[in-house]
């Protein structure tokens, strides 16, 4: 034992370094409980390769895969995916149908692997407006691994933070007039929110830096990460760094650090 050096610190020490070679993160480095991507580029890389749109999204599909199963090994509790907002159905009608059918060619390739990673699938947003195939898809995914316990990989399809937020404030109405007491506190008004956890880390990719109405209530405090890389380009090593970079932020909450 180095001169100095207490048992619980070199226990520690030890641990540490355990934990860097497990999941190749600087020792000591802390995991975000919840995390969120707004996952951009899949069109602009696309582009740049002289590939149609369509090649960006399935690629960027690939990279969720990747992502989601190295978020679960890092031991990330839940990570939520910008995947279609309220304001993609604007976009051209081929893209838009091929991202309906999206999560039909996802599931279809990776829910063995999601299910052996012991992960849940969930999806925040409104499907009904989806064809009925894509519905099913999505809600037959949700079903098959609602028993899993590790990483809650949740996908905001159709979803937009406004949009989220009144109908949050509509529920709540309703059930004042049904009887509830108006003294709804922050804490129980988020449970009417599609997502009801507060985001710790958020990242964006390819270079864009705002938050295009996502999770608006939920990232009051998160920190925000505004990368370069393209969603396409995004890999393990990337969100090591990100977590990494999370790391060396101070998040006082508006408080004051002693």
């Amino acid at each position: 034992m180095p001169a100095g050096q207490t048992m619980q610190e070199r226990t520690d020490s030890m641990s540490e370094q355990k934990q860097s070679q497990t999941t190749g993160l600087p020792a000591g480095i802390q995991v975000p409980d919840t995390m969120a991507i707004i996952m951009d580029g899949n069109g602009r890389w696309a582009k740049k390769r002289g590939l149609p749109r369509t090649a960006g999204h399935k690629k960027g599909a690939d990279t969720i895969h990747t992502i989601g199963l190295e978020a679960n090994r890092l031991g990330v509790k839940k990570l939520i995916l910008y995947a279609f907002s309220t304001e993609n159905w604007k976009r051209p009608e081929d893209e838009v149908g091929y991202l309906c059918k999206l999560p039909g060619l996802f599931f279809d390739r990776y829910i063995r692997d999601l299910m052996n990673n012991n992960i849940r699938v969930t999806f925040a947003g409104e499907l009904g407006r989806f064809p009925d195939s894509t519905q099913k898809v999505i809600r037959r995914a949700v079903e098959q691994t609602e028993d899993n316990t590790g990483l809650e990989l949740c996908i905001a399809i159709n979803y937009g933070a406004r949009r989220e937020l009144l109908l949050a404030a509509q529920k709540y109405a309703e059930d004042v007039r049904n009887g509830r007491e108006n003294n709804v506190t922050e804490e129980e008004f988020s449970k009417y929110l599609f997502v009801p956890e507060e985001v710790d880390l958020l990242i964006r990719t390819s270079g864009e830096e705002r938050i295009s109405n996502f999770l608006l209530w939920q990232l009051a405090y998160s920190e925000l990460i505004f990368t370069p890389t393209a969603w396409p380009d995004f890999d393990e090593s990337s969100l090591r760094e990100c977590i990494t970079e999370y790391n060396h932020r101070e998040r006082r909450f508006g408080g004051v650090k002693a």
